[in-house]
C-alpha cells in the first residue's frame, strides 16, 4: 500500500499529448438561390404611415414654436409700450404733485402765503402766534417773472371749479388784490 501511494505521488512521465479534433465545418456552398419571399404589404404602408406621422408632427411642432414667437413678439411690443405710458404717467404725476404747481394753482383761486402761523390749543382754546388773518397781499407769486418754470407742469392752468351762486361763498375775482408780476417783493436800497 505504501509503494501504490508512492507511486501515484511521482509525478508521471509527460506522455504525448492527445491531438484536439477540429471541429467540423458547417458551411456550405450554396447550389442554387432559395424561393424568394414575397415582401408584406401591410409592413410597407406601416413604416410609410409612421415615416409621414413623424413628418407631420415636426411640421406642426415647427408652426407651433413660430406662432408662440410672433406672440411672444407682440407681448414684448406691447410691453415696452406700456412701460412708455406708465413712465409718462409718472413723470404727469410727478409734475401735478410738485408744490411748484400747488402755489400756482393756490394762487389762481385767490390763496395768499401768510406771515407767520398760529396755532389753536384744543383744551382751552387759547391762539398763539399773531393770530390774525392773512392780507390781501401775498408775499410770494409762484407765476411772477421771477418765478423758475418747470416742464413737468401742465402749461394750462389747472380749470377751478365755477363759484356757486346759491352759496356766495365764493369771492368774486374783482375783489382779490392785483398780483405781483414783476417777482419775489424786494426792499428798494441805495
Amino acid at each position: 500500500m505504501s509503494a501504490d501511494v508512492a507511486a501515484r505521488a511521482l509525478p508521471q512521465p509527460a506522455g504525448r499529448p492527445t491531438p484536439a479534433r477540429a471541429p467540423e465545418r458547417t458551411l456550405r456552398p450554396v447550389t442554387a438561390t432559395g424561393a424568394r419571399r414575397k415582401p408584406k404589404l401591410a409592413y410597407a404602408l406601416i413604416a410609410l404611415a409612421g415615416a409621414m406621422a413623424i413628418g407631420a408632427a415636426q411640421i406642426a411642432l415647427s408652426l407651433a414654436i413660430t406662432q408662440d414667437s410672433f406672440t411672444i413678439a407682440q407681448l414684448s411690443t406691447q410691453q415696452r409700450e406700456l412701460n412708455l405710458q406708465s413712465h409718462a404717467l409718472q413723470e404727469e404725476l410727478t409734475g401735478l404733485s410738485s408744490p411748484q404747481l400747488l402755489a400756482a394753482n393756490a394762487a389762481d383761486l385767490g390763496m395768499v402765503v401768510a406771515g407767520s402761523a398760529s396755532y389753536l390749543r384744543l383744551s382751552d382754546g387759547a391762539v398763539f402766534g399773531a393770530g390774525t388773518g392773512a392780507g390781501w397781499q401775498s408775499t410770494v407769486d409762484p407765476k411772477g417773472a421771477g418765478a423758475i418754470s418747470n416742464a413737468l407742469l401742465p402749461s394750462a392752468p389747472v380749470e377751478t371749479p365755477p363759484p356757486d351762486a346759491g352759496t356766495g361763498s365764493q369771492t368774486p375775482a374783482s375783489e382779490l388784490p392785483p398780483s405781483i408780476t414783476d417777482g419775489l417783493p424786494s426792499p428798494t436800497t441805495r
